[in-house]
């Protein structure tokens, strides 16, 4: 058991190019993979035969420019994994924008185009005083060498 995930870089400065990129992250929905990050996403595979299944499905849809790149982890690696989301706690995160356990595509599309609320991590980096407090804390860190 390991998961797939598709991390990307996908040009948006035309209309025509975001409604590429706004495809490409539906199609991906779709397939069964879940949003981590805004360009991150990542999807359950049994098998490496899985695997290739859908990196294939990604090949057939990715737009026709940006950088799309796959990575396979176990299962192992994906629970040694560190999520570091900001100083506001989890219980104050907004029930909307945490998923349902199996949404259908349907669900994940919807919830997906008309989310009006900025997730918290890309909401904490929007703050101008939260990235200069980080940025001085960044400046004092130990030294780990």
């Amino acid at each position: 058991m390991g998961w797939l995930l598709a991390m990307f870089d996908l040009p948006v400065k035309t209309e025509a190019e975001r409604r590429a990129a706004q495809r490409f992250r539906n199609d991906l929905l779709d397939d069964g993979f879940l949003m981590i990050q805004y360009s991150v996403y990542a999807r359950p595979c049994v098998s490496y035969e899985q695997q290739a299944k859908h990196a294939e499905r990604i090949r057939a849809i990715a737009p026709a420019s940006g950088n799309i790149r796959l990575l396979f982890i176990t299962d192992q690696q994906w629970k040694n994994s560190i999520t570091i989301i900001g100083e506001r706690p989890i219980e104050e995160t907004p029930a909307e924008n945490i998923l349902p356990a199996t949404p259908t595509p349907t669900q994940r599309r919807k919830k997906h185009s008309t989310q009006k609320h900025i997730p918290g991590q890309i909401e904490f980096w929007n703050k101008k005083e939260d990235r200069a407090s980080v940025q001085r804390q960044w400046a004092t860190r130990p030294s780990f060498s």
